[in-house]
């Protein structure tokens, strides 16, 4: 049998060492929530310091059940939360424990914190399935 996963690693700098404390604080008070939630808001990633305590970035990257969606939910909570600005985006890959047809690609997501929203995103599998048809695609 195999095992699929979804693996990612990116900081993001929330501006000051208060605001990552903030950000870490809201972390675990939704991890918290999350132990009797049915849906949970923060399942699928963890959190640190990149540089602590005086840094203001943080390191998201995936546990055991990588969840890209999540992770957007929370960063776009920052957003709000914090008042963050600017554009912010990372790269996730999906992988296989075995040697699978279609069980490999990945993509990325760019997220406009002022705006509070998804401004794009990339899937290495509809990249590939639109260049094999001739479609006009960016390199």
């Amino acid at each position: 049998m195999a095992d699929y996963f979804t693996h990612f690693s990116c900081l993001i700098d929330v501006g000051s060492p208060d605001k990552a404390a903030r950000a870490i604080a809201l972390f675990q008070e939704l991890r918290a929530a999350d132990q009797d939630a049915d849906d949970p808001e923060v399942a699928g990633f963890d959190i640190a310091r990149q540089d602590a305590p005086e840094g203001s970035s943080l390191w998201i990257r995936d546990d055991d059940h990588g969840d890209v969606e999540a992770v957007i939910r929370f960063v776009l909570r920052l957003a709000e939360e914090l008042d963050l600005t600017g554009l912010w985006g990372f790269q996730y890959a999906l992988t296989c424990s075995r040697p699978r047809l279609d069980a490999f690609g990945g993509g990325a997501y760019a997220i406009d914190l002022g705006a509070r929203k998804s401004i794009g995103w990339s899937s290495t599998q509809e990249w590939l399935v639109a260049a094999l048809n001739g479609e006009d695609v960016d390199a």
